[in-house]
Order: C-alpha cells, then structure tokens, then sequence
C-alpha cells in the first residue's frame, strides 16, 4: 500500500506540473514574450546539441578502450578466430553507419536550429535516394549473413567422428556434465527416473550408460575436437564459453550442440595473462531466475596425455551409486520374472488342446 501511496503521489505531481507549464506557455504568448523566449531557447539547445555528441562521444570511445579486454578475451579455439573476424567486420561496418548518423543528427539540430523567417524546405519524395539506402544496406546484410551462415553451419554441423563427446545440462541453478566410459557412448536418460541422487536421470537399464560418468568440471584436451551435447532441465539456459568463442542455448525439451577444438591449455592461457588463479570458465548468460549467478563451471583444457590420466581416474554413476544400481537390477529381475509367467500362461500343451 505504501508503495501504491507513492506512485499515486508521483503521478499527481507530474500532473500538476505539466498544467503549471502550459499555465507558463499561455501566459507567454498572451503577454507577446514567447518569442524572445523560443530565440534564446532554440540557441541554448542547439548549443546543448554539440556539447552532448562532443562529451557522449568521448565518453563512448573511453568505455570502449577501458572495457575491451574485458569484452574481448583472448581466443583459445580453432574457430574463434573466424568468428573474431566476422564480429569485428559487422561492428566496423555498423560502427560507421552509428558515428555519422549521430554526428548528422546533432550537427543538424545545430545547423538548422529555429530562426525568424526561415522556412522548411519540403522534400516529399526522390527514387534515387531511397534506391540508394534500399540496395547498398540489402547489399552488405546479404553479405554479412552468408559469411555467417557458412561458419556457423560449419561448427554445428556434424563433429569429426574422433571428437570427445560430452553431455552439458543446465539446470536451476548449476551446470552438470556427463561424460561417456570407454565405450564412447552416452546412455539412455529419462526425466522420470531424476532424484537427490540420480541428477541426470540415468537409466541403468541400459548397458551403455553403465561406464558413463558425472564430472565436477568440464575437463577437454588440447588440439581434439570436442562435441558438447547440450539440453535443460527446467527453463532456458544459454552455454558460453567466451575464451572459445562458444555459445549455444540450452532448451527444455530440444537438444542442441556445438563443437569446437581448444588451442591453449589452462596453464598456457594463465601464462600468457600472467595470472596463476585464471580458469576458463562455462557462464549461463541467460536471465535463468533468483540463482542465476552461480550458474557457472571451470573448465580444464588438459595438454592429451595429461587429459587421459584424468579420464582414466573417473569412476562411473554406478560404481559411485551402487545402491541405485542395485534397484535397477532389482526392477530389470522382476520384470523378468512377470514376462517368463505371461509367456509360460500362453502355451497351450496338446492335452489341453483335447480337452477343448
């Protein structure tokens, strides 16, 4: 209520001085001082005109230099550096297009400010102009759009058949991984079988999950492709790996992918930031709820043999849960048992076929 109270007030308060204002305008076209009022006025703003692009456009250029590595980290993927080249290509083009639209919208407001006997030139139509802005922007879009299409078709486009596999899924409000055993397979997983313990959902049924297994980071070696099989449990994720230049949505219910081939191992990128505490790191930079800051996941890149230790060191879901294993097992035995007694009620023996 109290809120209420003061949204009423300021509502009322900006009523009151807007009637106050056109109280202000009336009284000064009545009296005969509007005009000298609109000179001075139109002469004030116009200057305004200048120094508002002089300063916002310093202060657009500082934010830009300050902020640049922060918006732009160094790239440690194969194709991020094609990916750095088409983002830069469309900000230069749009950046131009941005700074002399602007500096002709305040240049204008200066140039062409309110004077007595001045008279607007009326301009209603001319094909070659509007050809003009029509075509070229048509032009450089299609462009763009290509040149875009063909790399992004490439990078989610089917993985090299020898790339690591790995499964991301967002969830409120963390990120789990899943890894595929020495078979290379991922398991069947099912949203009905999720608890406190069974977080993906694996279903221990099936053989090929039963070597799979859940990491606490996301661990890929240097120089091999790696496939990121991405879904969501609840609401819309997004995974963004910004050192390599990743980011794919993670939808409910619609699994999406994306693939890439790190170039630099952990230990090499904090050499070269001169910064031994840095982690590449997996953020959800989609508005996902209360908990969205904690939506975050180190990630390793491993030189290859150091990559294969550590996978050599994981322990499956079902050794680490044997007591889930254990009641699938139980399950998998009675369902056994009901469908040997189905099968064993529906054979009929040559007596009773007689006695019919």
């Amino acid at each position: 209520m109290i809120a209420l109270g003061i949204l009423l007030v300021l509502v009322l308060l900006l009523v009151v001085f807007g009637l106050l204002f056109r109280i202000q305008i009336l009284t000064s076209i009545f009296s005969g001082s509007s005009a000298r009022e609109i000179g001075t006025s139109n002469r004030v703003n116009a200057i305004l005109f200048i120094i508002f692009m002089i300063v916002g456009g310093a202060a657009f250029t500082y934010s830009f230099i300050e902020n640049y590595g922060k918006m732009n980290p160094p790239i440690a993927s194969v194709h991020g550096h094609e990916m750095e080249r088409l983002f830069w290509t469309t900000m230069i083009i749009i950046g131009i297009v941005f700074v002399l639209t602007h500096i002709a919208l305040f240049v204008y407001s200066y140039k062409y400010q309110h004077k007595e006997g001045r008279r607007a030139y009326f301009f209603p139509h001319n094909n070659k102009i509007e050809i003009i802005w029509t075509v070229i922007p048509a032009i450089v879009m299609a462009g763009l759009v290509f040149a875009g299409w063909k790399e992004w078709t490439k990078i989610t486009g089917p993985a090299p058949k020898d790339s690591v596999v790995l499964e991301v899924m967002g969830k409120q409000f963390n990120w789990l991984v899943r890894y595929p055993g020495r078979d290379q397979k991922l398991g069947v997983v099912n949203y009905r079988l999720i608890d406190a313990t069974n977080e993906f959902g694996f279903d221990l049924s099936d053989k090929s999950g039963l070597d799979d297994f859940v990491a606490g980071e996301i661990h890929v070696p240097k120089g091999h492709p790696v496939l990121l099989k991405i879904r969501s449990r609840d609401v819309l994720h997004a995974v963004y790996m910004p050192h390599f230049r990743v980011q794919m949505y993670a939808v409910p219910g619609m699994p999406t992918k994306f693939w890439f081939t790190p170039t630099k191992t952990t230990d090499e990128m904090r050499a070269q930031l001169g910064n031994p505490k840095f982690n590449y790191e997996l953020a959800c930079n989609q508005i996902c709820g209360r908990g969205h800051f904690a939506m975050k996941l180190n990630i390793v890149v491993d030189e290859p043999d150091d990559y294969v230790a550590w996978f050599a060191q994981q322990k499956s879901f079902s050794e680490q849960n044997p007591d889930v294993l254990a009641s699938f097992q139980q399950k998998s035995d009675k369902l056994g048992e009901k469908e040997n007694a189905s099968a064993a009620a529906a054979v009929v023996t040559p007596a009773a076929k007689a006695s019919l």
